[in-house]
Protein backbone atom coordinates (compact mmCIF):
# COMPACT_ATOMS: atom_id res chain seq x y z
CA UNK A 1 0.00 0.00 0.00
CA UNK A 2 3.03 2.52 0.57
CA UNK A 3 4.34 1.76 -2.12
CA UNK A 4 1.25 2.73 -4.50
CA UNK A 5 0.94 5.91 -2.30
CA UNK A 6 4.72 6.33 -3.60
CA UNK A 7 3.83 5.58 -7.43
CA UNK A 8 0.69 8.15 -6.95
CA UNK A 9 2.99 10.84 -5.21
CA UNK A 10 5.46 10.56 -7.81
CA UNK A 11 2.78 11.19 -11.09
CA UNK A 12 1.14 13.56 -8.99
CA UNK A 13 4.67 15.64 -8.55
CA UNK A 14 5.75 14.96 -12.37
CA UNK A 15 2.29 16.31 -13.35
CA UNK A 16 3.15 19.23 -11.61
CA UNK A 17 6.58 19.87 -12.72
CA UNK A 18 5.05 19.59 -16.62
CA UNK A 19 2.60 21.79 -15.97
CA UNK A 20 4.68 24.11 -14.38
CA UNK A 21 7.52 23.88 -16.94
CA UNK A 22 4.57 24.91 -19.45
CA UNK A 23 2.99 27.69 -17.58
CA UNK A 24 5.76 29.71 -16.52
CA UNK A 25 8.88 28.46 -18.48
CA UNK A 26 7.83 27.41 -22.39
CA UNK A 27 7.33 29.05 -25.49
CA UNK A 28 3.20 29.13 -24.59
CA UNK A 29 4.15 30.87 -21.04
CA UNK A 30 4.70 33.72 -23.08
CA UNK A 31 2.23 36.61 -22.41
CA UNK A 32 2.32 39.98 -24.61
CA UNK A 33 2.99 42.27 -21.79
CA UNK A 34 6.73 40.88 -21.61
CA UNK A 35 7.20 42.93 -24.67
CA UNK A 36 5.17 45.71 -23.62
CA UNK A 37 8.38 47.79 -22.87
CA UNK A 38 10.30 46.70 -25.85
CA UNK A 39 10.84 49.01 -28.37
CA UNK A 40 10.52 49.33 -31.20
CA UNK A 41 6.99 49.51 -30.92
CA UNK A 42 5.41 46.97 -33.29
CA UNK A 43 2.43 48.22 -35.30
CA UNK A 44 1.16 45.78 -38.19
CA UNK A 45 -0.43 47.98 -40.28
CA UNK A 46 2.81 49.75 -40.51
CA UNK A 47 5.23 46.97 -40.14
CA UNK A 48 3.33 44.66 -42.68
CA UNK A 49 2.23 46.61 -45.62
CA UNK A 50 3.13 46.52 -48.60
CA UNK A 51 4.96 44.03 -50.62
CA UNK A 52 6.79 41.55 -48.07
CA UNK A 53 9.52 38.48 -48.61
CA UNK A 54 9.01 35.72 -46.42
CA UNK A 55 11.28 32.50 -45.46
CA UNK A 56 11.21 29.82 -43.17
CA UNK A 57 11.49 26.69 -42.23
CA UNK A 58 8.93 24.01 -40.60
CA UNK A 59 9.94 21.59 -38.32
CA UNK A 60 8.47 18.36 -37.78
CA UNK A 61 7.63 16.80 -34.86
CA UNK A 62 10.98 15.04 -34.01
CA UNK A 63 12.23 18.70 -34.31
CA UNK A 64 14.02 17.63 -37.91
CA UNK A 65 13.07 20.13 -40.81
CA UNK A 66 10.58 19.13 -42.34
CA UNK A 67 10.29 21.57 -45.31
CA UNK A 68 11.38 25.13 -46.01
CA UNK A 69 9.86 27.48 -47.81
CA UNK A 70 9.71 31.28 -49.57
CA UNK A 71 6.26 33.48 -49.51
CA UNK A 72 5.15 36.49 -51.41
CA UNK A 73 2.89 38.71 -49.35
CA UNK A 74 1.22 41.68 -50.12
CA UNK A 75 -0.89 43.49 -47.37
CA UNK A 76 -2.61 46.77 -47.86
CA UNK A 77 -4.75 48.60 -44.74
CA UNK A 78 -7.58 50.99 -44.89
CA UNK A 79 -7.72 52.51 -41.19
CA UNK A 80 -7.30 49.37 -38.77
CA UNK A 81 -9.21 47.36 -42.01
CA UNK A 82 -6.45 45.28 -43.42
CA UNK A 83 -6.01 42.50 -46.11
CA UNK A 84 -2.49 40.38 -46.58
CA UNK A 85 -2.41 37.84 -49.55
CA UNK A 86 0.31 34.94 -49.12
CA UNK A 87 1.84 32.90 -51.76
CA UNK A 88 3.87 30.10 -50.25
CA UNK A 89 6.48 28.15 -52.43
CA UNK A 90 7.84 25.11 -51.06
CA UNK A 91 10.77 22.97 -51.49
CA UNK A 92 8.45 20.16 -52.07
CA UNK A 93 7.72 22.07 -55.42
CA UNK A 94 3.85 22.65 -54.07
CA UNK A 95 2.37 25.97 -53.77
CA UNK A 96 -0.14 27.47 -50.88
CA UNK A 97 -2.65 30.85 -51.05
CA UNK A 98 -3.76 32.54 -47.95
CA UNK A 99 -5.89 36.18 -47.95
CA UNK A 100 -6.14 37.21 -44.58
CA UNK A 101 -8.88 39.84 -43.68
CA UNK A 102 -7.43 41.77 -40.17
CA UNK A 103 -9.04 44.30 -37.90
CA UNK A 104 -7.18 45.62 -35.38
CA UNK A 105 -9.25 47.49 -32.30
CA UNK A 106 -8.38 50.33 -30.72
CA UNK A 107 -6.13 48.50 -27.55
CA UNK A 108 -4.43 46.55 -29.83
CA UNK A 109 -6.86 43.27 -29.96
CA UNK A 110 -6.36 41.47 -33.58
CA UNK A 111 -9.27 39.88 -35.29
CA UNK A 112 -8.30 37.12 -38.11
CA UNK A 113 -9.84 35.39 -40.83
CA UNK A 114 -8.85 33.42 -43.57
CA UNK A 115 -10.61 30.43 -45.48
CA UNK A 116 -8.54 27.48 -43.90
CA UNK A 117 -8.94 28.93 -40.62
CA UNK A 118 -11.56 27.77 -37.86
CA UNK A 119 -13.93 30.45 -36.77
CA UNK A 120 -11.97 33.76 -36.10
CA UNK A 121 -7.98 34.08 -34.44
CA UNK A 122 -7.58 36.76 -32.19
CA UNK A 123 -4.12 38.03 -31.07
CA UNK A 124 -2.52 41.32 -30.12
CA UNK A 125 0.26 43.70 -30.50
CA UNK A 126 1.73 44.94 -27.49
CA UNK A 127 5.24 46.74 -27.37
CA UNK A 128 7.95 45.00 -29.74
CA UNK A 129 5.69 41.80 -30.28
CA UNK A 130 2.21 40.50 -31.65
CA UNK A 131 0.71 37.18 -30.49
CA UNK A 132 -1.69 35.51 -33.13
CA UNK A 133 -3.97 32.29 -32.18
CA UNK A 134 -6.08 30.54 -33.87
CA UNK A 135 -7.04 27.41 -35.62
CA UNK A 136 -6.06 26.18 -38.92
CA UNK A 137 -7.40 23.26 -40.95
CA UNK A 138 -4.34 21.70 -43.01
CA UNK A 139 -4.77 20.99 -46.46
CA UNK A 140 -5.89 17.67 -47.73
CA UNK A 141 -2.54 16.54 -48.91
CA UNK A 142 -1.07 17.64 -45.31
CA UNK A 143 -3.83 15.13 -43.92
CA UNK A 144 -6.58 17.49 -43.86
CA UNK A 145 -5.78 17.35 -39.42
CA UNK A 146 -7.32 20.96 -37.47
CA UNK A 147 -4.19 22.36 -35.44
CA UNK A 148 -4.30 24.89 -32.79
CA UNK A 149 -1.94 27.42 -33.63
CA UNK A 150 -0.03 30.19 -31.58
CA UNK A 151 1.83 32.67 -34.00
CA UNK A 152 4.64 34.97 -31.78
CA UNK A 153 6.14 37.98 -34.33
CA UNK A 154 9.03 39.83 -32.98
CA UNK A 155 9.96 43.38 -34.22
CA UNK A 156 13.89 43.70 -35.15
CA UNK A 157 15.72 47.30 -35.25
CA UNK A 158 16.18 46.79 -38.67
CA UNK A 159 12.52 46.44 -39.53
CA UNK A 160 12.44 42.76 -40.13
CA UNK A 161 10.15 40.57 -38.88
CA UNK A 162 11.00 37.22 -36.75
CA UNK A 163 7.92 34.70 -36.74
CA UNK A 164 7.99 32.01 -34.30
CA UNK A 165 5.11 29.66 -34.84
CA UNK A 166 3.80 26.09 -32.78
CA UNK A 167 1.06 23.84 -33.84
CA UNK A 168 -0.82 21.60 -31.55
CA UNK A 169 -3.07 18.71 -31.63
CA UNK A 170 -4.38 17.50 -28.69
CA UNK A 171 -2.13 19.47 -26.79
CA UNK A 172 0.77 17.93 -28.32
CA UNK A 173 3.28 19.59 -30.38
CA UNK A 174 3.16 18.39 -34.14
CA UNK A 175 4.99 21.26 -35.64
CA UNK A 176 7.32 24.55 -35.10
CA UNK A 177 7.89 27.17 -38.10
CA UNK A 178 10.09 29.63 -37.88
CA UNK A 179 10.61 32.85 -40.46
CA UNK A 180 11.69 35.86 -41.32
CA UNK A 181 9.77 38.85 -43.01
CA UNK A 182 11.53 42.02 -44.65
CA UNK A 183 9.49 44.66 -46.64
CA UNK A 184 10.47 44.51 -50.22
CA UNK A 185 11.45 47.96 -51.17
Amino acid sequence: MESLLLVGLGVVLTLSLVWARFRYAAFPAQRPSDYAEQTPQFDIRQHLDGQIQCEGIIYGPTGRVSSRFVADMNATWDGNTGSMTEHFRYDSGSTQDRIWSLKIGNDGQIKATAPDIIGEGEGTQEGSAVKLTYRIKLPDDAGGHVLDVTDWMYLMENGTVMNRSQFRKFGVKVAELVATMRKVE
